[in-house]
């Protein structure tokens, strides 16, 4: 795997050299801009709007316009002059519970690799924020843009994620359900029924992506010249639930029936097996009820043929 930073981790006075690694990668095809009519690729070039030429690379800089129209023009060169302490270091600011920090300002991970030399204090950090159950909030510099850092344990390594800056993370004001919103115990406790079924036999690494998949397919149908394959039709979700309660019902109903599609059992034998011990059950009541019957009828039909002779 190919290292994409070098540096050190700056713990206290201890110095850890260390190098990042990317720890996740997007898979699936690259498309680009293509003419319909023929397939030829589109370019994007480089054009001034002021000398209306394109320009190459080598005279292309960054810059700022403000609200006047004035534009600030700043070259690699001003860029890397300005003060960046972390440009080399992940400079450790303080240490805190692993809950204390939310997902939501957790962005990019890194797995961090220890040089040779630095193994020992490397392992220490490792074992003391494993032993205390604490993550390190740090400072790094990536692609000349600092950015706060979440140094913690994974399995035998430290992995690094970038954070969001607090304010860069957006208010959500506004966002959730009226207060006034009543759940009733037995719509909770169905809920939490519904959860356990969905996470019954559940397997992450089984999950893959189904898009991807027909993407490839489509292409490759394409590049061949091939009838364009069929994909499985995507069921919508309900637009409005009347009735939670059933919804609820139905879904883990629902989910019962796949589990056995799955298994390859169905419920059916199970309900004629049934249905017929429940048969066999009241075939001997119905017999028996119709003796008791036939018996009155023929008590009855002697009492009144004494009367007649009496």
């Amino acid at each position: 795997m190919r290292s994409m930073w070098k540096g050190a981790i700056g713990f206290g006075l201890v110095s850890i050299p260390v190098k990042l690694y990317a720890a996740t990668e997007e898979h699936g095809v690259s498309l680009h801009q293509v003419h319909a009519e023929d397939g030829g690729r589109i370019r994007m070039k480089r054009f001034c709007e002021k000398e209306g030429k394109e320009v190459p690379y080598s005279e292309i800089a960054k810059g700022y316009e403000d609200e006047s129209g004035r534009t600030a023009v700043l070259s690699d060169a001003d860029l890397a002059e300005l003060p960046l302490p972390s440009r080399k270091l992940i400079d450790v600011l303080a240490f805190v519970d692993t809950d204390e920090i939310d997902p939501l300002s957790l962005s990019r991970a890194y797995y961090v690799g220890a040089e040779a030399a630095a193994s020992k204090p490397y392992v220490l950090l490792r074992e003391a924020l494993a032993t205390s159950g604490k993550a390190a909030v740090t400072k790094i510099a990536l692609r000349t843009r600092e950015s706060l850092a979440l140094l913690r344990v994974h399995e035998e390594l430290l992995v690094l994620h970038t954070m969001y800056w607090p304010d860069e993370v957006r208010d959500a004001g506004g966002l959730a359900p009226p207060e006034n919103v009543v759940v009733r115990p037995q719509e909770l406790k169905m809920a939490q029924s519904l959860m356990e079924t969905l996470s019954e036999d559940f397997d992450l690494e089984s999950q893959h992506d189904e898009y991807q998949k027909a993407l490839d397919a489509l292409v490759a149908a394409r590049l061949e010249g091939e009838p364009v394959p069929e994909t499985a039709e995507v069921t919508s979700a309900p637009d409005n639930v009347v009735d939670l309660m059933a919804a609820l019902q139905a879904s883990i109903d629902a989910r019962g029936g796949e589990k056995a599609e799955k298994s390859g059992k169905s419920q059916s034998p199970r309900k004629t097996t049934a249905a017929k011990k429940t048969a066999a059950k009241k075939a001997p009541a119905k017999k028996a009820a119709a003796k008791k019957t036939t018996a009155k009828k023929t008590a009855a039909k002697k009492t009144a043929a004494r009367k007649k002779a009496g």
